[in-house]
């Protein structure tokens, strides 16, 4: 007898898609009358397809190969020449519009079904915010070298979609300026024929060997200036072309301004930018970036929201939540903690409205330069510490009157939780950068005694499946 799920094709239509891309249509085995969930990655609702079936996992089969019976009402045409290959974006086929309600969709249902049944009719949830600019928004790009396919020309953007080997060159790519395509080309063009002509090599990952890594650009949206990082790994030696490289770099017609190019080192077997030693080739190790008044300074691996246009809404949205309960007719100011503080943005927007903000940030150089970020803006109430929050936390001789949470993208450390929620402070303002994480983290919130005032989404990355949330939470009755 055959087997329904591994021995034939399944065929419907997306009925919606969870966080982040998984698109989900039902089938029924008409022999057992069962219903199974298939799930289909980038897929948009409406779509009518065909797939061959692949794992299955209870009631949820994985489809394998996918084909497109006929495209959703939703869907138009891509603006970008990259789109289906490159693995950057997601929805780059959609109207922004429908994009922005995919996404309320996603993070209203994930919010929702992690609270307990006699919250969920009381949940606030105020819908998704845009991000001001929908193209050409972001403020840094790690583009990786290698190739198209195997042994071709040397190439440098993005992974192929699905792969993990293959990388796509992007030019053309419509979620960077002008700026960050003329930096890429220039480095293509010059590091292209030296590869070709083999004196130069790209790092493999399965081997662990070569010498070009990647190409780490930033960009401050609102001062233009730029930073350009070469990380490579010290098995080659070509300081003389770096040097040649740097200098047609300073050439370059560019609506910003180059301020830094540096050259990192990075040997580590991982495949992610990591710094083992950085070498400023020309100007300064770092960019200014000016977000809601105040200034930040930004080196090349200190958190940053990538989206600069979009992280004033963020911010600014934040603060209107904590603003709002913030202790009325006294004057005593809270003292708030900025956990995950990055280069310390938000404890700096929070710093003139409390007592004291501490900041808490495992990243030394993010660190330095969120001191040096509260210096230049004249805020001398605000503290910050490196280390990991698990750790940090058990050593810090102030209590906090309020707790911002603003964790990377796998959320809260579980024995990091407990210590937040023992302070046992009136509000909590938690700022998720993925729902899922968020949602896996709500129910101890919500055992703890704490409830949620009011959230909403901000997006942050158009086109992409990623989307920022804020929650405030609140123990008081």
């Amino acid at each position: 007898m055959k087997k329904f799920w591994n021995e034939r094709t399944l065929q419907g239509t997306i009925e919606y898609v969870n966080f982040p891309n998984r698109g989900i249509m039902h089938v029924k085995d008409e022999e057992s009358g069962t219903v199974y969930a298939v799930v289909v990655k980038n897929a948009v609702p409406g779509q009518q397809i065909k797939v061959t079936s692949g794992k299955k996992r209870g009631d949820k089969i994985e489809a394998g190969h996918v084909e497109i019976i006929n495209k959703s009402p939703i869907e138009t045409d891509s603006p970008c020449p990259y789109f289906g290959q490159c693995g950057g974006c997601t929805w780059l086929n959609l109207r922004y519009e429908d994009e922005l309600k995919l996404k309320e969709k996603q993070v209203r249902k994930l919010i929702t079904e992690a609270l307990p049944e006699e919250q969920r009719e009381k949940l606030v949830f105020e819908g998704i915010k845009p991000s001001p600019k929908m193209l050409e928004y972001r403020n840094k790009m790690e583009f990786t070298f290698g190739d198209e396919y195997k042994d071709g020309p040397l190439a440098l953007g993005q992974h192929r979609r699905g792969g993990f080997y293959d990388i796509i060159t992007v030019t053309d790519c419509r979620i960077v300026d002008s700026d960050f395509r003329a930096i890429l080309k220039s480095a293509i063009d010059f590091w292209g024929p030296i590869y070709s002509a083999k004196q130069v090599s790209y790092y493999r990952k399965l081997q662990h060997t070569g010498y070009l890594r990647h190409l780490l650009v930033r960009k401050a949206s609102h001062t233009g200036e730029i930073l350009v990082d070469l990380v490579t790994t010290t098995q080659e030696d070509h300081d003389e072309e770096i040097n040649e490289w740097v200098e047609k770099l300073t050439t370059l017609e560019l609506e910003g301004r180059i301020v830094g190019i540096l050259h990192t080192s990075n040997d580590s077997i991982a495949d992610v930018v990591k710094d083992e030693g950085t070498k400023v080739m020309t100007g300064k190790g770092s960019f200014t970036e000016e977000l809601l008044g105040l200034k930040f300074n930004v080196t090349p691996f200190s958190f940053f929201q990538t989206n600069s246009y979009s992280a004033e809404v963020l911010y600014e949205t934040a603060r209107e939540y904590l603003s709002g309960v913030m202790r009325k007719g006294t004057d005593e100011k809270p003292v708030v903690f900025d956990l995950y503080t990055g280069t310390g943005t938000i404890a700096q927007l929070m710093a003139p409205a409390a007592k004291k903000v501490i900041g808490v940030e495992i990243v030394e150089e993010a660190v330095e330069a969120a001191k040096e970020n509260a210096r230049k803006n004249g805020l001398e109430n605000c503290e910050f510490i490196a280390g990991d929050v698990l750790k940090v936390i058990d050593s810090v001789e102030d209590k906090p009157d309020m707790i911002i949470l603003d964790p990377p993208r796998d959320g809260i450390h579980p024995k990091a939780l407990p210590k937040i929620l023992a302070f046992g402070v009136p509000y909590i303002l938690y700022i998720s950068c993925k729902p899922t994480s968020l949602a896996r983290d709500l129910p101890s919130f919500t055992e703890a005694g704490y409830h949620i005032v009011k959230s909403v989404a901000v997006d942050q990355f158009p086109w992409t499946a990623s989307v920022e949330t804020i929650v405030l939470l609140s123990n008081k009755t």
